[in-house]
Parts: C-alpha cells; structure tokens; sequence
C-alpha cells in the first residue's frame, strides 16, 4: 500500500511504500514501530501490485531497514524493480549504508540516506557510526550519489567531531530532529544544538523539524 506521509515523517516525503514487513533487524532502542505489535520479518510480495503513481517523493523502507545485511538479495531487487517503472523520487535510507552499492545500477532517481544521531555510539545493535559514516562518504564523495544524512533522534555529541564528521560527508542536507517519544535519551543542550546548526549551515542545507523546538526553544 502507497501510504501519504503523516504524522513525525520528514516534510519533503509525500509517500511511504514498504515491501519488506516484520522486526527490523536493527532493533533500535527508540524506534516508533515498537508501538506495534510485530510479526516475523517477511517479504510481501502483494505490494509489488502496488501502484506508486507519478510525480511522487517516496521513502521506501520507511518501517523497516530493507538494507540490513539479513534481508536477501532477492527482496531488495524486487522492490528495487517495481519503483524503477515509475516516474518519482525515492528515498532510500538505511543505518547500513555500505550495502548500497551492491546494487548500482538497479536504482531509479534515489537520494541515500543514513541516520547518524551523534558521533558517540550509544545504540548497541546497528552498525556503528564508524561504519555509517564510512558507507554514506563512499556513496557521496567517492561515488557521487546524492546523500542525505538525518540527526534523529538527536544525542548528546562533540561538538566539532560531530562538525568534521559532516563536513566531510558533504550531503545535500541534513535533517535534524528530537525524541518524540520520551525514551530518556542523552540529549545536547539548546547551546551545543544551535552551535551545530550554525556551522552545518555554512556548507550545507539544514531541515529542522518541529520536535527538535523542544531543545532549541
């Protein structure tokens, strides 16, 4: 099912489109779809029916990393497929981004995605930023694909290895966002957040959602 974009999804998404269903392998301590009850991860092969329309901006994979190392070759390839015959943008965003490459060449018009929430690791189970950070510099600056990076749920970070981090990546923009949903997480100060706007404002584009006003007033 084509689903509009509602609710905490970033502004410039007018759709969401999942082919890959079930437990994300990631198991992000703050992740929205713990709120549901979750079936096994599976492929569902019904959505490949899906019409995506035209003119759309959508975020594939919006529930589950469809890029996680478990998830088959095969599942990606199809889902891959039905969006390159349409006419739309996709977004395609994962805390496994090394994996992207591996399927150069079957991608329609993509922007890729990484969720990089500080330059501490705190999260246990996904790859570590080291290995987001690595993955989504080879897609933009090695390999000149269009990059996004989003800093949500935003955590407390060092200022200027969070700066040099990004400065380094170079994306075409940067989301940044706050936990919506109570979690307890470590969170900077309005001081350091704003600090960090500043300066990733000087090279690239900054999009603040509504939930960081809670840090930053």
């Amino acid at each position: 099912m084509l689903n509009k974009s509602k609710g905490n999804m970033y502004p410039f998404v007018t759709h969401t489109w999942n082919t890959i269903k079930g437990k994300c392998p990631h198991d992000c301590s703050y992740c929205y779809m713990k709120r549901f009850k979750q079936s096994e991860l599976h492929f569902d092969s019904k959505e490949l029916k899906t019409d995506l329309g035209q003119g759309n901006f959508i975020f594939v994979g919006s529930s589950c990393d469809m890029w996680a190392w478990t998830i088959p070759d095969e599942w990606i390839q199809k889902t891959l497929e039905h969006c390159k015959e349409t006419n739309n943008e996709f977004l395609f965003q994962s805390k496994n981004p090394s994996r992207f490459p591996k399927f150069y060449g079957q991608y329609p018009n993509s922007t890729f995605g990484t969720t990089i929430e500080s330059n501490r690791d705190y999260e246990k189970s996904p790859p570590s930023i080291a290995d987001r950070y690595a993955g989504i510099h080879q897609l933009g600056r090695e390999d000149g694909e269009r990059v996004m990076v989003t800093i949500e749920p935003i955590m407390d970070f060092d200022l200027k290895p969070m700066i040099d981090m990004f400065e380094d990546i170079q994306p075409y923009w940067v989301n940044i966002g706050a936990d919506s949903k109570n979690h307890g997480l470590p969170e900077p100060s309005k001081e350091k957040t704003l600090e960090l706007i500043a300066a990733l404002d000087e090279f690239t584009k900054v999009k603040i959602k509504k939930n960081l006003y809670r840090i930053i007033g």
